[in-house]
C-alpha cells in the first residue's frame, strides 16, 4: 500500500479497539481523484473498520471570513452525498467559537483505528497533531509528490527536468475507491448538516470575519470544478498560449481556487488537457507548465523554506539588492488602508484591487504588476511584503496557497534572475503602466472591473 505519496507520522502501531479508519480532510476536499481518500479507504478494508471523513471548518485559521467559509460549505453536500454512495461516513463540523475549533476533531481521532490526513508543507498547513495511533500523511495535492524532490530547487529550468523524468509514473488516473465495510452508523453528534439554502445562516453564527462577503464570481464544489474545466477545454485552451495574459480574452482556466481548496485535483485536471489536447491536436504545453513545473516549484519551496513570508527566503542576489535600495526615494508611498481600499493615483492598480476585493482573485498577470507597485509605493521591503501577504490571504479564494505565497515574493526577485538597475527594485524585475498598456487591453479591463464596482 505504501508508496513516494504515504508517509508514516508516527511509531504507533495497529491499534485495536478502534471503531473507524478516519481521513482527516483538510486541503482535498473530494471524493473523484482522491489519494488520500483511496489510502484511508485500503487502510480500513485492511482492519476490516469502517472508513469515517471528516472535515473540520473552525474560525481559528487565518483571516476566516464570510468569503472563505462560504466557499467551502458550497462543496459539503456534493462530498456528502458522493462519500455516502461510497459507503464512507461523513462528518462535517462547523464550529461557531473559535474556542471549539479543534474540539470535534479531538474527540472523533481518540475513536480512531487509525488516522489519515492530507499531506501539505508545514509552512503553510501546519504541523501534523500527535497521535497515539496510526497517523499517515498522503499527497493529493501535487500530481508528482512534492517530498520526492528532497532539496529546494531555485529556479523552473532545475526542477523541469527532474518532473519531467518522473512525470509518466505519476500522470495517471486514481483507480476507483471501493470499500468493504461500510460505515452503517449514522453521523456523529459533531456532525452539522450542511444544506444550501442554509449556509448563510451558519456562516451568520460563526465567529469570522464578516467584513468580507462571499465572492459573487466563484462558488464552490467539485461540480462547479469540474464545470469550469470544461470550459476552459472547449472554450478556451486552444487560445490559452496566446491570450493567458490578457485579461480581457478571459483565456486562463480560473481553477486555483478549486485547486487550493482541493475541488479538484491538479492530476485531474493536467489529465483531461492533455486528453482533450491530443484529441483535438492542441498544444498544451504553457498550460501543463503552470499546471505542474510552477505550481510544483511553489510547493517545493513551501516545503523547503523556513517561513513562507520572510524576505530571508530570497536569492543572495534578490536579498542584496533589496538591501542596496532600502533608502531610495519611493513616491508615491501609500499606506495598507490606501491600498486596501483602492485609493492610488493608478487607476489600472486600483481595478487590480477591486477585483480582488469584489471576485476574490486578481487576474495572474495583473496580479505580478499589482505586487510590483506595492513593492515601489510601500515605505520599505518589509512593509510591502506584510501588505501583500495581508490582501492576499484576507481576500483572495486562492490566498494562504504555496503558489500565492511563491508568487508575492517572485515580486522580490524568487525563482527569478537579476535584471537592468533601476531605483527602488534594483535588479529585481520591474513591470510598468506603459508596459501593461503595450501588451494588454487596460481599457477593456477596467471597464470591465467599473462594471462590478457597487
Amino acid at each position: 500500500m505504501f508508496d513516494q505519496r504515504v508517509r508514516k507520522l508516527n511509531q504507533a502501531g495497529v491499534g485495536t479497539s478502534g471503531k473507524y479508519v478516519l481521513y482527516w480532510c483538510r486541503w482535498n476536499r473530494r471524493v473523484q481523484s482522491n489519494h488520500a481518500l483511496r489510502f484511508a479507504a485500503g487502510l480500513a478494508n485492511q482492519r476490516d473498520l469502517p472508513l469515517l471523513v471528516l472535515e473540520n471548518l473552525g474560525c481559528d485559521y487565518p483571516y476566516a471570513s464570510d468569503r472563505l467559509h462560504t466557499f467551502v460549505l458550497e462543496a459539503a453536500p456534493e462530498i456528502e452525498a458522493g462519500l455516502r454512495h461510497l459507503g464512507i461516513g461523513y462528518c462535517f463540523h462547523l464550529a461557531r467559537r473559535k474556542a471549539d475549533s479543534k474540539a470535534a476533531l479531538r474527540r472523533l481521532m481518540a475513536k480512531a483505528g487509525a488516522v489519515v490526513i492530507d499531506d501539505y508543507p508545514e509552512t503553510v498547513g501546519g504541523l501534523p497533531p500527535e497521535l497515539d495511533v496510526e497517523l499517515y500523511a498522503v499527497d493529493a495535492t501535487c500530481i508528482v509528490p512534492f517530498r520526492s524532490i528532497a532539496e529546494r530547487v531555485y529556479a523552473a529550468y532545475s526542477l523541469r527536468p527532474r518532473i519531467r523524468k518522473v512525470l509518466p509514473a505519476f500522470l495517471k488516473p486514481v483507480p476507483p475507491v471501493e470499500i468493504v465495510r461500510r460505515y452503517g452508523n449514522a453521523p456523529p453528534a459533531e456532525h452539522t448538516e450542511v444544506r444550501v439554502q442554509r449556509i448563510p445562516e451558519l456562516v451568520a453564527e460563526c465567529q469570522i470575519d464578516h467584513g468580507v462577503p462571499p465572492s459573487p464570481a466563484f462558488r464552490g464544489g467539485p461540480a462547479e470544478a469540474r464545470r469550469r474545466l470544461d470550459v476552459f477545454l472547449h472554450e478556451r485552451l486552444r487560445r490559452y498560449a496566446a491570450e493567458k495574459n490578457e485579461p480581457a480574452a478571459h483565456a486562463t482556466s480560473d481553477l486555483s481556487p478549486y485547486l487550493h481548496f482541493g475541488h479538484i485535483s491538479s492530476l485531474e485536471v493536467g489529465l483531461a488537457v492533455r486528453a482533450h489536447a491530443q484529441e483535438h491536436r492542441l498544444v498544451a504545453d504553457e498550460f501543463l507548465e503552470e499546471l505542474i513545473v510552477r505550481r510544483e516549484l511553489a510547493f517545493n519551496f513551501a516545503c523547503f523554506a523556513r517561513r513562507v513570508d520572510n524576505l530571508a527566503e530570497l536569492p543572495d542576489w534578490a536579498r542584496a539588492t533589496v538591501d542596496r535600495h532600502r533608502r531610495d526615494m519611493r513616491h508615491p508611498v501609500h499606506t495598507r488602508d490606501e491600498f486596501e481600499s483602492a485609493a492610488t493615483a493608478d487607476d489600472l492598480w486600483n481595478a487590480a484591487q477591486r477585483e480582488l476585493l469584489i471576485r476574490g482573485k486578481i487576474h495572474g498577470y495583473y496580479r505580478m504588476y499589482w505586487g510590483k507597485k506595492i513593492l515601489e509605493w510601500s515605505r520599505s521591503p518589509e512593509d510591502a511584503l506584510a501588505t501583500m501577504i495581508y490582501l492576499n490571504d484576507r481576500y483572495c479564494l486562492d490566498g494562504q496557497d504555496p503558489c500565492t505565497y511563491a508568487n508575492i515574493l517572485w515580486c522580490f526577485g524568487l525563482h527569478d534572475r537579476p535584471w537592468g538597475e533601476r531605483p527602488v527594485l534594483g535588479t529585481i524585475r520591474s513591470m510598468s503602466r506603459a508596459g501593461m498598456e503595450r501588451k494588454t487591453d487596460v481599457d477593456a479591463y477596467i471597464r470591465e472591473i467599473e462594471e462590478l464596482t457597487p
